[in-house]
């Protein structure tokens, strides 16, 4: 397929994707199945031009003074591919499948438009409801930090040091651009994708397979660091969904010790047993029935919440979430994560550290939620976070956003991570 027919299917997505607020991966599926004549270089390029429009979705909107699925795919490729209304014209020329180019009203809209003049709730390419809680966590700094949750995202890698050495993955994956991360002393980097890249397929390499490493963006595995697991320590990971944060734990851990893995949703573990087998992390146990968890209550060193939440640090890999995230959900998750802090605080010993990590960027389900809970709970205290952060990361002063009681933060713009936020109580003895 050429330029034109990838940008008529991103649009054909797009509206699937408006009419019926659906999840884009699920909408990207559907027209595969019912188009398999496109290859995968066709459907990685399909693919860009939706998350890129959906990650500009209202700086193209604006750009066009419409929101139409042509608007938000013209608009894409001229954001994010450094196209030119002309050179788009050209390529689209005596393309059959291609959508009409632009006409002389548009391009005449575009030439009179530009960013620099847009709101700055169109240059942060949020929804206005979100404006607020991102003035609230960055202050003057929140339309560079929004924007950074609206770029194209890394891939992120992590050593499993149960089996490998950065040294020796990286030697593994050359030719992939891997670079050791800035941050995460195991992480590794391969670079965002240009127009219509993707990824190289890291899950096929015969390292992967053997279990050298984990797919993980770095700002979990930065989270998962600051934890504190040890070796010989009891951990209980309270929400472990899917186990990224467990496995870390448990290299962590060296193999020693134990780690309680337990969800709320079962379905959500299933990815565990797989992960487990092939990483080798062996002190690790899958608690799948809450009652089963009695027998913990006051035993364990650390018990670490990573909480179902509104995933807004998640942006730039998941930016139809974006628009489909409501007020109303909002209050739904800061409900959840109240009572999860409630009830993990029971297995935590005296002595003992509780830690609460999301993935989002919004104040009140991060430092609003801390400072809640030490309200309701006298018997904890925030650890000294600057401290923490200067223990494990001494080479990184700024790039993480840091209040010394009421957690750290990290950011596309400021860590060049995922949107996490983490803080640590320890339990008063």
């Amino acid at each position: 397929m050429r330029l034109g027919g990838r940008l008529a299917a991103a649009m054909e997505v797009l509206d699937d994707i408006q009419r019926r607020r659906r999840p884009a991966a699920d909408a990207l599926k559907d027209w595969g199945l019912s188009h398999r004549f496109a290859g995968s270089g066709d459907r990685a390029a399909i693919g860009n031009i939706v998350y890129d429009a959906l990650r500009r979705k209202r700086s193209a909107a604006w750009l066009f003074d419409a929101d139409t699925p042509r608007a938000l795919g013209f608009g894409a490729l001229l954001l994010e591919w450094n196209e030119t209304p002309e050179g788009l014209n050209g390529a689209l020329q005596d393309d059959r499948f291609a959508p009409q180019s632009l006409t002389d009203d548009e391009i005449r809209l575009l030439k009179t438009r530009s960013l620099d003049e847009a709101p700055a709730e169109v240059r942060a390419d949020v929804p206005d409801w979100c404006a607020p809680l991102l003035k609230d966590a960055f202050g003057d700094d929140w339309v560079a930090e929004a924007a950074g949750l609206a770029a194209r995202p890394p891939l992120d890698l992590r050593v499993n040091t149960l089996k490998a050495d950065r040294e020796k993955v990286l030697a593994e994956l050359s030719g992939m651009q891997a670079a050791p991360t800035a941050i995460a002393p195991q992480g590794m980097r391969i670079p965002p994708i240009d127009g219509s890249g993707r990824h190289p397929n890291v899950q096929a390499e015969p390292a992967f397979q053997k279990g050298w490493f984990e797919v993980q963006d770095e700002g979990s595995q930065v989270v998962a660091a600051l934890a504190g697991a040890t070796p010989g320590m009891q951990v209980l990971d309270y929400c472990a969904g899917a186990g990224g944060k467990t496995l870390a734990l448990s290299a962590a851990m060296e193999n020693r010790g134990q780690i309680f893995a337990h969800d709320s949703e079962k379905a959500r573990l299933a990815p565990i047993f797989d992960r487990l087998r092939r990483s080798e992390n062996r002190n690790v146990q899958v608690v799948a029935k809450p009652q089963d968890l009695a027998a913990l209550e006051g035993q364990m060193d650390l018990v670490l919440v990573d909480a179902p939440c509104t995933g807004s640090g998640t942006w730039r890999r998941r930016p139809d979430a974006k628009w489909r995230l409501s007020e109303k959900q909002l209050g739904v998750r800061t409900g959840e994560q109240r009572a999860i802090l409630d009830a993990a605080k029971a297995y935590v010993k005296p002595g003992g550290r509780l830690v609460y990590i999301t993935c989002s960027v919004f104040p009140a389900e991060n430092a609003g939620q801390i400072d809640a809970f030490l309200g309701r709970e006298q018997g904890f205290a925030p650890v000294d976070h600057d401290g923490l952060w200067q223990e494990k990361f001494p080479g990184c002063p700024n790039l993480a956003r840091i209040d010394r009681e009421r957690g750290i933060s990290l950011t596309p713009a400021r860590s060049s991570t995922d949107g996490f936020y983490f803080a640590a109580l320890e339990k008063k003895g």
